[in-house]
């Protein structure tokens, strides 16, 4: 395993990575209210992670590659973008199953993995990408210990990662499915909540 597979996956247990933080519904961070976020790296140094059910309706997949200079030959339809979180907005990000890899490729965990290079985007324009694959424009990030305190805040619940979810649920349906899987009553759910 090398260091940066290392530094993904972690070592302690209540480190987060492969896991699904779920927005509380109190949250009053208009920037995560009802988001799933697919945690891809969490460890002493911080965390950083995907929100995985909020779309960039301004902006079409085709239009990315147009801006990219990359052409599909009509291959690949258009698809979703994702609003991975307010870091970084300019910066693209591959989620995806790990039948895809490069040397830059990190492997999560759970058959996933994280790649953030152009050439990415190529293969799926031309069809020779991951089979299944979420592009997201920015992440969310923690500082040492501040996913921690945010957590003991009530501003997130966790649970395992759903790949269905990830890739397949309908984005308007995930948050209550996320939180329905590990078996919460919406109604009853309440306390203060932090920020990202």
């Amino acid at each position: 395993m090398n260091k940066a597979s290392k530094a993904a996956t972690g070592t302690h247990p209540s480190y987060l990575t492969g896991q699904f933080l779920i927005a509380m519904p109190a949250m009053t961070d208009p920037r995560f209210t009802k988001s799933v976020i697919y945690i891809c790296v969490h460890n002493e140094e911080g965390a950083m992670g995907l929100v995985v059910n909020k779309t960039i309706e301004s902006l079409a997949f085709s239009e990315l590659l147009k801006q990219l200079d990359i052409g599909n030959n009509g291959i690949i339809d258009d698809r979703p973008i994702y609003h991975g979180g307010p870091l970084d907005t300019g910066r693209g990000f591959i989620l995806h199953s790990l039948d895809y890899h490069q040397s830059s490729t990190i492997s999560i965990t759970d058959g996933l993995g994280l790649t953030s290079t152009i050439d990415v985007l190529s293969d799926i324009a031309e069809d020779r990408g991951p089979a299944q694959s979420l592009l997201a424009l920015g992440y969310a990030g923690w500082g040492p210990n501040q996913l921690d305190d945010e957590i003991q805040q009530n501003a997130w619940l966790q649970s395992s990662a759903d790949r269905e979810l990830i890739f397949n649920l309908q984005d308007d349906k995930k948050w209550e499915c996320a939180i329905s899987s590990i078996g919460i009553d919406l109604s009853l759910l309440s306390g203060e909540t932090g920020h990202a």
